[in-house]
């Protein structure tokens, strides 16, 4: 177990980190790309300019973790551990990952890319994606109630195929919402 450690340039890629436990650590400008995190636990712990593309989140533990101007392509993060699952990121790259049936009520994406993400299936309620660009983003079947998108862009959702009441959208996001419908709107 590693507690109340600083993690400071550390080059974690391909590394095996399976089952380690981390609470309360400090990750700055580490490389986990491609690293096996299976069954490993992080808990109050803070990545910042760091690389996690392709890591290996089977059953990974995130608990109360932020991620902050961090590259996180290619992330499945439907595979980390349910329990105690909370997580917050700002200026992330997050592209091509999936969050597929997570419960992440009041999840906040400040500044994130969040293209081809995988919403699908997820409890969304209450989130925050405040300055994110969701080009082609995937919600099905997504629990969006009290949602925030005022200041989203590229969204394109079906209001018949996803729970939006009481979510926000600014006029400029109108087109997202009604798509499907193929209209045209000035």
């Amino acid at each position: 177990m590693h507690e109340d450690q600083q993690y400071i340039s550390v080059d974690y890629t391909a590394k095996d980190l399976s089952d380690h436990e981390y609470i309360n650590c400090e990750f700055n400008s580490c490389n986990f790309s491609k690293a096996n995190l299976t069954s490993a636990t992080f808990m109050d712990c803070s990545f910042s300019e760091c690389n996690l593309a392709q890591a290996n989140f089977k059953n990974t533990g995130l608990k109360n973790c932020t991620f902050k101007d961090c590259k996180m392509m290619g992330l499945d993060f439907n595979a980390c551990n349910d329990f105690l699952f909370a997580v917050q990121f700002s200026g992330c790259q997050l592209d091509y990952s999936t969050f597929f049936q997570k419960k992440m009520r009041k999840i906040k994406f400040t500044e994130c890319s969040l293209k081809e993400v995988d919403f699908a299936e997820t409890v969304l309620a209450e989130a925050i994606f405040d300055k994110c660009d969701l080009n082609g983003a995937v919600f099905a079947n997504t629990n969006l109630e009290k949602a925030d998108f005022r200041t989203a862009k590229n969204y394109r959702l079906d209001p018949e195929k996803n729970t939006i009441k009481k979510a926000k959208f600014s006029v400029s996001g109108l087109p997202g919402l009604l798509e499907k419908y193929n209209i045209e709107i000035d």
